[in-house]
């Protein structure tokens, strides 16, 4: 039967790491007598990361003393004590081959239900000082597994470990597997979608694989993978075949291949990167989204000048008969194939992808009708670019509603004619439009006005998954458990500079040459204060996955899963030739 060796708890503590502060409870010592467990935790732990870890399907993790034994032939060292791996209850027995999702467990007083395999962290790497020890737990299938509690209580080392239930089938190990590894079935996914007990975010990883299906590459449980792979890798040459003002200061041009043939059609919303060589010095690299692709064959971008060298090139140097470089339109950023309403709220030149979803949306109305919802906000008349041609296209729709707010009206301005509302418009503006909260909304524009806009639809009932934005310049990083400290603007790692391939950081504007003193992009990256995301740190998670929009790279080590195609994960990677990321 087995048995209960020993509890252990811990309360998050700082720890130095890396030149960073971590905040973490990785670091559990076990107690002798008898501990409480409730709904959320044992008494006397906590988790220092609640996004990841903890809660009500984390409440207490479970290791067993038969996968030390396993680590300390594979890692060559002895594991003295318990707790070593991160786990609240060292067990003898209970495989993670043999326990099901759903088994319910009798410990002392009170009972458990098995949820999930472990997280993968970088923390237990920092625990063993391993840092492939997340991968090592997945590609080893020792993963440990967490529980719920059904049934609050006591429970004391040596305690008894009785099954009163058994679960769905599929054991910890398979699970764990079916997620992370590339090998699985739609039956298996199917199966374990079904799971009783299965946690909801594991579940949605499964629905996600399942609505993938099995000819998408990448690993749409844990990452955002693109219905199609880039046309093309790399950058391409186009020519400028034509020239527009749409205001003052916004400007488009539209591009077509320099052989005459057709380029590939995007999806509306997408994104491209232009690459303009210049003799005075190293490319510049900008990232635009395209406004219009209704034109077969040809892509229109528009930019506003600004204070960057970007859009001043562009205007200043940039006419009919340019030769540019492009790389293939990218981005997850687009419309769903159904008839959900749709609001498209944009501001400023945030209103470029969401103009081109309207076209999108007028060539294939008759295939997919829904309720458009047309919320627009810029300074005055002079600086609303498109407004003809976005009228002229909220025609076609039939019942579209349109809101259109000038926040300082020009004394031209027509209230009624060139705009409805004086004023910046917030979320709550919006409820007097009856808009259902099944919508999917789409939001374009400077980051505050996006923060506070999901902010306020949330308030308001819109789920966040029905709320979806486009960001320009830099994404949100994720370091988890790491203290935030003040941002610093992208910048040269500290100093002397390498004398590698170079990367080119796209979205934050920055190009630094590699340096062998790096392990990882990611390294470069955070050396260079460049926003980015991960998790694991050693090639599982995916919460790292990145845009490779040109050039190669190298693994070491190798991930569990490749990335989709046009993509990479930088935590494991480091480049063979120049790199643009899309970071």
């Amino acid at each position: 039967m087995p048995v209960l060796l020993s509890v252990n708890v811990g309360l998050p503590q700082d720890i130095e790491w890396q030149g960073r502060t971590v905040r973490t409870a990785v670091f559990k010592q076990p107690v002798r007598g008898p501990v409480m467990a409730r709904r959320l935790n044992l008494d006397g732990d906590g988790q220092g990361d609640l996004a990841g870890h903890g809660g009500e399907h984390r409440a207490i993790m479970v290791y067993q003393v038969q996968s030390y034994r396993y680590w300390e032939t594979v890692l060559g060292r002895k594991l003295t004590g318990y707790g070593q791996f991160g786990e609240n209850l060292t067990v003898d027995g209970l495989a993670d081959d043999e326990v099901w999702i759903g088994d319910r467990y009798r410990i002392g007083g009170a009972l458990l239900e098995v949820t999930q395999p472990r997280v993968t962290c970088y923390r237990v790497g920092i625990r063993l000082s391993e840092p492939r020890m997340p991968s090592l737990l997945v590609a080893h299938r020792r993963p440990g597994f967490y529980c719920r509690v059904i049934e609050e209580g006591t429970i004391t080392e040596g305690d008894a470990i009785v099954l009163e239930m058994r679960g769905g089938g599929m054991s910890v190990a398979e699970v764990d597997a079916l997620l992370y590894l590339p090998e699985r079935s739609e039956e298996k996914l199917r199966q374990a979608v079904g799971l009783r007990g299965l946690s909801e975010g594991w579940r949605g990883s499964f629905e996600a694989l399942l609505k993938a299906g099995p000819e998408r590459n990448g690993n749409a449980g844990l990452a955002s993978v693109p219905e199609a792979p880039p046309a093309w890798t790399g950058f391409r040459d186009v020519r400028v075949l034509s020239v527009h003002e749409e205001s003052p200061r916004v400007r488009s041009f539209v591009f077509g291949a320099v052989d005459g043939t057709p380029l590939p059609p995007p999806r509306a919303g997408q994104f491209l990167v232009l690459k303009i060589d210049r003799p005075e010095g190293t490319p510049l690299l900008r990232s635009y989204s395209i406004s219009d692709a209704s034109h077969p064959g040809s892509y229109r971008i528009s930019v506003k000048r600004a204070e960057g060298l970007g859009s001043a090139y562009l205007h200043d140097h940039v006419g009919t008969g340019s030769i540019v470089s492009i790389s293939a339109p990218r981005g997850s950023f687009i419309l769903p194939d159904d008839e959900r309403p749709l609001v498209l709220w944009g501001v400023g030149i945030g209103v470029t992808p969401l103009l081109a979803m309207l076209h999108d949306i007028v060539a294939r109305r008759d295939r997919f009708p829904r309720k458009i919802y047309w919320i627009y906000g810029t300074r005055d008349g002079s600086e609303h670019p498109f407004a003809q041609e976005a009228r002229d296209l909220l025609r076609q729709i039939e019942g579209v509603t349109s809101l259109v707010a000038f926040s300082h009206p020009g004394p031209g301005d027509r209230l009624g004619t060139d705009f409805d509302v004086a004023g910046r418009l917030h979320a709550a503006d919006l409820a007097p439009l009856g808009i259902p909260t099944e919508a999917i909304v789409f939001l374009c524009g400077p980051p505050s006005f996006m923060d506070e806009s999901r902010e306020g639809l949330r308030a308001m009932g819109f789920p966040s998954s029905a709320i979806r934005s486009e960001l320009f310049g830099s994404n949100e990083s994720l370091a988890p458990g790491v203290v935030k400290t003040a941002t610093v603007a992208p910048h040269s790692p500290a100093g002397p500079s390498g004398t590698g391939p170079s990367v080119s950081f796209v979205r934050s504007g920055l190009s630094v040459r590699w340096d062998d003193r790096f392990q990882s992009l990611l390294e470069l990256a955070e050396a260079s204060d460049v926003p980015v995301r991960w998790s694991c740190r050693s090639g599982v998670c995916h919460s790292c996955e990145s845009g490779l929009i040109g050039g190669q790279t190298r693994y070491s080590p190798d991930p569990l899963q490749p990335p989709a195609d046009g993509a990479v994960l930088i935590c494991c990677a480091t480049p063979l030739t120049n790199l643009e990321l899309d970071l």
